[in-house]
């Protein structure tokens, strides 16, 4: 065991007297170390019941005979940081766990891993980790919470939340109504109710066969959860025993059933950051280019809030993954899992039971899947869309130029009706290194829509966007304006043309323009001088790389 290096023969004599002195017995020391790393925080509401979930994991683990050690991640409520300078925090985040994991995993030689997560960046983070230091790994996500309601009406976090704000500026919320979204839109513990980055990421894990089946879409408050908490512990003592590791699951094929699944759902597009990063620390290729490959190829058969009006609880009810793979049995690859199982049995196994929500591949919403990468002179490394959350008469949209240099610019122009239908909102140095840190746009892009305008206007970045955000809203502009990026010499008044069937990205000005202001205008310069955030902007890569540090 990796583990008798920290416990075995007389030199490690004081290492023994310290596992004895957290109250271990002599029994546990021949058995194999097994770290839970939990994000356990009173902070996020996607991560509280994870006390319960510890308890089932423990159990689990000590029932086939391991021994388990809880520590801790720190996590970032995405929600909660939203709309201020703490989302610069929360993609860096991604790397500072992913650091955590391998750290305690390496200092304490432990044999197996079981990471309990559940929210944005909290679970790729814990996955790079555990691909850095390659020890046998479940992935135990906490679940999504329950929808709320307001009568007859069902509420989630994002529309009925953040667009709120955007209709309290129209007048046309109540202030019963506003009141009763603010207290009953988050009615439990668990990620928030659709199929945001929390939610696909955790829909992704399951898919490339890291956690066990169902595990992504069991709500949080449910029995079945717990008992997918104690399996997990139980199964983690196989993995070790059989020496399954996480780069014998992670695989390109994995990765690809992940992004087919990714595109049928109409996922978050965060999670083409996330999904880079983990093939990066994987040490296999990928690129913005596999995504759109298979975006086209791979239907849009589930219409999920904030696309849809289907919560994760109807998903789930509906099937979940499994059912999903079924769908795509014949396309998917025949990968293995933690679960013991390969994909196509799991496929086959699995009942549909509701053929709107999981809908049969003739009869999908879109013919092409829910994320689509656009290039052109605006965006020559690529830039990103939620297609599958854009209406159809805004696939293709030519507009004027509305410029601001940070979230909040733009966010009061929005909000003081300074924004017309016809308008292209630009929002710039928001980037990875620009930010630093890549904020999401949810704020805006939210307002937007509650103010009526996502029918009529656009918005383009280089940060990114949270997956509850709908219209036609294109993120991860590629250089971003830090780095120079043609999104820097954009102006008031600019032409900027966006074909999402196309495929393009363009501002409509000519080459010698271009070259006239780029030796007319200056770059800004950096928003943040000092701390962890100046370290990761001189550390991190250009979002089409996944946004992860330099070698």
């Amino acid at each position: 065991m990796r583990s008798n290096k920290i416990k075995n023969g007389i030199e490690r004599l004081p290492n023994r007297a310290l596992l004895y002195g957290t109250g271990l017995s002599s029994s546990h020391m021949d058995r194999p170390f097994i770290g839970i790393a939990s994000s356990f925080t009173d902070l996020i509401p996607g991560h509280t019941n994870m006390r319960i979930l510890e308890r089932y994991i423990e159990r689990g683990v000590e029932n086939k005979g391991g021994t388990p050690f809880i520590f801790g991640v720190p996590g970032i409520c995405d929600g909660i940081a939203m709309g201020h300078s703490g989302m610069k925090y929360s993609l860096p985040s991604r790397e500072l766990i992913a650091d955590i994991v391998e750290s305690i995993a390496s200092a304490n030689s432990l044999d197996g891993l079981i990471l309990l997560t559940n929210c944005d960046k909290i679970t790729p983070g814990m996955i790079m980790g555990a691909l850095r230091v390659n020890i046998p790994t479940i992935v135990v996500t906490a679940g999504p919470m329950l929808g709320g309601h307001f009568g007859k009406k069902r509420l989630a976090l994002v529309r009925d939340t953040f667009e709120a704000v955007g209709r309290a500026k129209t007048g046309t919320i109540s202030k019963e109504e506003l009141r009763a979204v603010e207290c009953e839109a988050c009615p439990s513990c668990g990620s928030c109710q659709g199929l945001y980055t929390a939610n696909t990421m955790a829909c992704l894990t399951e898919t490339m066969g890291l956690s066990l089946p169902y595990c992504g879409t069991t709500p949080a408050v449910l029995s079945r959860k717990t008992r997918i908490a104690y399996e997990s512990g139980q199964r983690i003592v196989n993995l070790i025993e059989n020496d399954i590791k996480p780069k014998d699951i992670i695989t390109k094929k994995s990765l690809e059933n992940a992004i087919m699944v990714d595109m049928a759902l109409g996922g978050s597009s965060n999670t083409v950051l996330h999904l880079m990063a983990l093939a990066h620390e994987a040490k296999i290729a990928l690129s913005l280019k596999d995504f759109d490959r298979i975006s086209k190829l791979v239907p849009n058969i589930a219409k999920l809030e904030p696309a849809g009006e289907y919560y994760m609880e109807d998903f789930d009810n509906a099937g979940g993954i499994p059912a999903v793979l079924k769908r795509f049995l014949k396309q998917i690859y025949n990968t293995p899992t933690v679960s013991g199982k390969k994909t196509h049995e799991i496929a086959k196994s699995a009942v549909i039971y509701d053929d709107d929500i999981i809908r049969p591949l003739n009869n999908a919403y879109r013919k092409e899947g829910g994320i689509a990468v656009l290039y052109g002179n605006l965006a020559p490394e690529g830039a990103i869309v939620k297609q599958a959350a854009v209406e159809q008469d805004m696939l293709e949209f030519k507009g004027t130029a509305k410029v601001y240099n940070s979230e909040e610019e733009a966010m009061e122009n929005i909000l003081n009706g300074k924004i017309k239908k016809g308008n292209v909102v630009v929002v710039r140095y928001e980037g990875p290194s620009g930010g630093p840190g890549m904020r999401e746009m949810l704020s805006p892009t939210a307002a937007l829509v509650g103010m009526g305008l996502h029918k009529g206007v656009a918005l383009i970045t280089d940060g990114r966007f949270s997956g509850g955000t709908r219209g036609p809203c294109i993120g991860h502009v590629s250089p971003e304006a830090a780095l120079g990026g043609l999104i820097a010499y954009i102006k008031d008044g600019d032409q900027i043309q966006i074909d999402i069937p196309g495929r393009k990205l363009n501002l409509l000005i000519g080459d010698s323009e271009i070259t006239k202001r780029k030796k007319e205008i200056k770059l800004l310069p950096a928003k943040v001088k000092s701390g962890y955030l100046y370290r990761y902007s001189k550390m991190v890569t250009s979002a089409s790389t996944g946004a992860v540090f330099k070698e």
